[in-house]
């Protein structure tokens, strides 16, 4: 087997010392990349964010902001990565690249400690390959130019198509988030003959089987699914990785060490994305960011679910069945799974089994998968609900973790409810569905009195907990509240 090794800012890089669990950050920083920096080692800063060549969604390769702090630097063997201070052209007279031009150009950085994460995270937006600026305005949206973005399409898209959802997860302390905000929304499109811009028209680098040990531990990545289960088989306390979201957190903060780690997020036979007549078929290992652009909203409750999750740089990297697969309550796409309905393909060398989601849970971070087994697929039946809403009550807007959250999934049909399906986390040691307040809703009129009648149920769901997030009352009054707030929402759609 090929010793393992990165491609970063063009050069091959051995990973040999490296533990089994040394961060990407740990690496790169070891080789004098000093650009890429830990600030909160949870991923929730991006001050580590660095550039990794994806399998692209318009075009062969995009290039993928990630956050370095999470990701182990075994998973990056064969891959190419590129970080702050491989940007700008070697060998050219150029000193800075556009985006790092912008920045400086526009008073975007005093002390510079979030600088290159920053940087990094606009230049993957930069070079998305689907940007293009906005040709039409909306009401509301800026007029004056100057500072602000005049010709946005709204708040929070530039002139230049910039979506500044790609610099959610960077967080910044001292220069301000307006001279930032000025930058990305005054670069242009990469210029002809940007080395960077072309690599995206090549292939990214193949997915490479990687047996990584080191001190008697082992990183593990295999080409195929059944090649993954058998190790599994053999490895039953192997711990399974696609993102490395969560795990990642478990190593930095908590000094977790895993005697062997298996990597699927590559596996052809995770990353599928069809329809097929009655359900929608979602890889496991997909991340949200790609599910996203290749759903392009035909999901509604999806596309609200995305914006809400977490940051970019955090969906770039997590996926479904790592948030399904680490059993939290609280995680954000449970409670709008169990409201579609979901089902878990689980599998293992024995064969294939399906779930139903509102099944799978059995206690905190418990489920019904059995040593040896993963998750392969979520299947969503199809046709969907058309009234939908994903609400997160978390203290931050973005990147953070939700005190509750609420997904609801409803046909009305003639001004009745025909079918209510209500996922809830947040409230008690699983994600669970709101069966009560569904039974309320369900063959009633959709109007204020069944709606309150609902919300009063929604409120004695589950058994929350008061802590520093939000006391159990204020959850309880959250969840009833939902319910009406949905219900304000159609009321005033149809009226208008």
């Amino acid at each position: 087997m090929v010793a393992a090794r990165i491609t970063v800012n063009g050069e091959e890089a051995p990973l040999t010392p490296a533990a089994t669990h040394t961060t990407a950050l740990d690496f790169l920083r070891e080789r004098g990349l000093t650009g890429t920096k830990e600030g909160c080692a949870e991923g929730e800063c991006g001050a580590c964010s660095v550039l990794v060549a994806r399998p692209g969604v318009d075009r062969p390769t995009d290039w993928v902001a990630v956050n370095a702090c999470l990701i182990p630097a075994a998973a990056l063997d064969g891959q190419e990565v590129i970080t702050s201070e491989g940007l700008a052209p070697a060998g050219t007279a150029a000193a800075l690249h556009p985006v790092q031009e912008e920045m400086a150009a526009r008073g975007g950085s005093q002390c510079g400690y979030c600088t290159p994460g920053f940087v990094c995270s606009m230049a993957a937006e930069y070079y998305r390959s689907d940007r293009c600026a906005h040709t039409e305005r909306v009401e509301g949206a800026p007029q004056d130019g100057g500072a602000d973005p005049a010709g946005s399409a709204d708040a929070e898209h530039g002139p230049n198509g910039f979506d500044l959802h790609a610099l959610s997860g960077n967080l910044c302390r001292c220069t301000g988030y307006r001279p930032i905000r000025d930058a990305a929304f005054a670069v242009g499109t990469p210029a002809d003959g940007d080395p960077l811009a072309q690599r995206r028209e090549q292939a990214p680098p193949a997915p490479v089987a990687t047996e990584y040990v080191q001190d008697g531990r082992v990183f593990l990545r295999r080409h195929t699914l059944a090649d993954t289960l058998q190790v599994l088989r053999e490895r039953p306390d192997a711990v399974v990785i696609a993102g490395s979201t969560d795990f990642g957190v478990e190593v930095n903060l908590r000094a977790r060490r895993a005697d062997c780690v298996v990597a699927v997020d590559r596996l052809p036979e995770l990353r599928e994305l069809r329809v097929e007549p009655d359900s929608l078929v979602i890889g496991a290992a997909l991340t949200l960011t790609e599910i996203e652009r290749r759903l392009g909203g035909d999901v509604p409750l999806l596309a609200e679910l995305f914006p809400q999750f977490a940051s970019r740089l955090i969906r770039n990297g997590a996926t479904l069945g790592g948030n399904l697969g680490t059993g939290s309550p609280i995680g954000d796409s449970p409670p709008v799974l169990l409201a579609l309905e979901a089902s878990v393909v689980l599998t293992d060398a024995d064969g294939e089994r399906e779930v139903p989601l509102a099944d799978y849970f059995t206690g905190y971070r418990q489920s019904v998968r059995r040593p040896g087994e993963l998750i392969r697929a979520v299947r969503i039946p199809l046709p969907l609900s058309p009234v939908v809403a994903f609400h997160k009550i978390a203290k931050r807007r973005f990147d953070d973790i939700s005190s509750v959250a609420v997904a609801f999934a409803l046909d009305v049909q003639d001004g009745i409810v025909r079918k209510a399906r209500i996922g809830l986390g947040g409230v008690a040691a699983t994600p669970i569905r709101s069966l009560a307040a569904e039974a309320v809703l369900e063959g009633r009129p959709w109007t204020a009195e069944t709606v309150g009648a609902a919300a009063r149920e929604l409120r004695g769901e589950g058994t929350p907990m008061s802590d520093h997030r939000a006391s159990s009352l204020y959850r309880s009054a959250m969840l009833g509240q939902s319910l009406l707030k949905l219900y304000a929402r159609t009321t005033e759609a149809v009226s208008s």
